[in-house]
């Protein structure tokens, strides 16, 4: 078979509608056990202690990591690291959460036995309602899909992509029950990336005065080709004569007209320019600023005051580590 980009697509878009689908399972199987689920994780004093083998392991340490990270105290333990000592982790103050497709992974059935009878919460992630591991647990979350998006049916995908969502949503729940803060979020992460993002404002990292690009309403494509050559941003704002933001251009924009054939240079700004731009606020959050661009895949940001005038413009290498200001990675 030739796999061209047609079915290459295809292949990879089929795989996306099998993990929605599995997604939209799970949500339906919400029940009174992620309530339960929460309250017990709320009413411990120790640490959220999360285990898993094989994939259900690597989801089970992102989960960990994610709770860390949002006010709820957790650490990884893998069930044969923990029979041959590491056991020792785990205190009576502790709950656990069991991950397993199957809910009959005997090293984790090992585990979990152990911990049950030292009255330890169990809390479990499982595919199968009626396994040993849902059994033998205080609360039970469904993450079962009804078919993986691996084509032979083996590869764990659409319920790993389950399993970890549901992570999310504890970690989520819990925050939300702790009012967990952005202050509390920046103490756990007072180094990285995600830290320094939170500590800075837009105003600190934005371009402004010359080194913004801006070109007028009603002006030629020339100016604002010359513009965006000058400036070197890969984009230009339009402004209306009170410097009050109109729209935006960006090398996308000028690459998709000349494609159909047009003449940019026949044209006016106002011809080409997206209306009503994403923007942000100087006294924004960087993070917030880098947030936008991810969600709407876009490098650039115009600044604007309370009354839409044009204070400056943030790229997105402003943000990750080009020029003057740098996260520390």
């Amino acid at each position: 078979m030739i796999f061209t980009e047609e079915k290459i697509l295809s292949i990879a878009g089929e795989v996306i509608d099998i993990e929605i689908s599995g997604l939209s399972d799970v949500k339906k199987a919400l029940n009174s056990d992620f309530f339960k689920a929460v309250n017990i994780i709320l009413n411990i004093k120790g640490r959220v202690i999360v285990s898993g083998v094989g994939k259900s392991g690597i989801i089970g340490k992102k989960i960990s990591a994610t709770m860390s990270s949002v006010g709820t105290p957790s650490i990884f333990l893998h069930p044969v690291e923990a029979l041959h000592g590491d056991l020792g982790i785990v205190t009576c103050d502790d709950c656990i959460i069991a991950i397993s497709n199957s809910g009959d992974t005997s090293e984790l059935i090992s585990l979990v036995s152990i911990l049950k009878n030292r009255n330890i919460p169990v809390i479990s992630l499982v595919g199968i309602l009626n396994s040993t591991l849902a059994r033998l647990s205080d609360a039970v979350i469904f993450a079962g899909v009804k078919k993986e998006a691996c084509s032979l049916g083996l590869a764990p995908t659409a319920s790993t992509t389950a399993t970890l969502a549901l992570g999310d949503a504890l970690s989520i729940a819990l925050l939300e029950c702790r009012d967990f803060s952005p202050e509390d979020f920046k103490k756990n992460h007072p180094g990285g990336t995600l830290g320094e993002r939170l500590k800075v404002m837009v105003r600190e990292v934005m371009l402004k005065g010359h080194d913004v690009p801006v070109v007028m309403s009603g002006a030629p494509m020339q100016d604002a080709v010359e513009e965006i050559n000058r400036k070197k941003l890969g984009a230009v704002i339009v402004t209306f004569n009170d410097n009050k933001l109109s729209g935006i251009i960006t090398d996308g924009d000028i690459r998709r007209i000349i494609s159909k054939g047009k003449n940019i240079f026949n044209m006016t700004v106002d011809d080409i320019m997206t209306i009503n731009p994403k923007k942000t606020g100087p006294y924004n959050l960087a993070h917030e600023a880098l947030e936008i661009m991810e969600r709407y895949l876009i490098t650039v940001l115009p600044v604007t005051d309370e009354i839409n005038i044009v204070c400056g413009i943030v790229h997105l290498h402003d943000l990750l580590g080009k020029g003057k200001f740098k996260f520390i990675v």
